[in-house]
């Protein structure tokens, strides 16, 4: 396992495979190998790298608040770290969604690419004031032992939940994905119990979601101040599963970015977990489109 350490707090971080890089950044409360089931679409052509943020996976326990422009340069530290300083395809699912699109608009020379998986989408966010109340609950649950307790259940719902394969939401008409990846509740167990049993990991999801409208507020700033790059390829690869309006929020946000909109069906939320073939070659396409222009 490798660490690096970002403004004096350590990181895990993943690499592996060769080529061109691309940086995977999971949503709140996920861990790096909740995109174990990408991974080998890509790494036999491209460098991957997958990073916790604090508090999430086997990272540390956050030093600050999350911002918009914060998480952006996370995600330049993580690659400075690993001695990766060229253009890279940046990836964010759900709320990094927000942390992809700011990368791409505070450091244009180093993007290659964005793709933005069943990204979050505010139009109109409301920003808390506080994170006290977020840190309140995190003592009282941590002190009454429910991340030991129950930690690892709650998490195995939550993937229930945003995957068609298990209690999710059932696919509909044609042909099934295909899936090579394991069944995404039965993931290595002693991993998932070492990361949700923790107080870290319950402390850090709710400082993060916490923060999830300041967060949003700061990307619609930068948009504002921060064009893309001319050109840039952007993907933004949807999840609608039948709801109508969640299709038109994020068809509006590809409008937003003049982004390439697909929809990863049938899939749940969990579009790595479903349907990776999908987000891989939304990857791939990238530096194809590139090298063919």
């Amino acid at each position: 396992m490798t660490f690096v350490r970002i403004g004096g707090v350590p990181h895990h971080v993943v690499a592996e495979g060769s080529g061109p890089v691309c940086v995977l950044s999971a949503g709140l409360g996920m861990s790096w190998f909740d995109w174990d089931p990408v991974v080998p679409h890509l790494a036999p052509y491209r460098t991957v790298v997958r990073f916790d943020r604090p508090g999430h996976g086997l990272s540390a326990p956050a030093a600050a608040p999350p911002t918009a422009a914060g998480e952006a340069d996370r995600i330049a530290a993580v690659l400075d770290a690993l001695g990766h300083r060229g253009p890279v395809v940046v990836v964010g699912h759900s709320i990094a969604g927000f942390h992809a699109e700011a990368f791409a608009r505070l450091h244009p020379d180093r993007t290659a690419g964005l793709v933005l998986v069943d990204s979050s989408v505010e139009e109109d966010p409301r920003p808390s004031r506080t994170t006290a109340p977020a840190r309140a609950l995190g003592a009282v649950l941590a002190a009454a032992g429910l991340p030991a307790a129950l930690g690892p259940a709650v998490r195995d719902l939550a993937v229930r939940a945003g995957t068609v394969r298990r209690g999710g939401p059932r696919p509909g008409p044609g042909p099934a994905p295909v899936r090579t990846d394991p069944d995404p509740v039965l993931t290595d167990r002693a991993l998932v119990r070492r990361v949700y049993r923790t107080s870290r990991v319950l402390r850090g999801t709710l400082l993060e979601n916490a923060r999830y409208g300041a967060v949003a507020a700061g990307l619609l700033a930068l948009r504002e101040d921060r064009p893309l790059p001319p050109g840039l390829p952007v993907t933004v690869l949807a999840a609608p599963d039948g709801s109508a309006r969640w299709e038109r929020r994020q068809r509006a946000l590809a409008r937003r970015l003049g982004a390439r909109y697909e929809a990863a069906e049938p899939s749940g939320h969990l579009v790595m977990r479903d349907r990776p073939d999908r987000v891989a070659r939304a990857v791939l396409d990238v530096r194809r489109g590139q090298e063919g222009a």
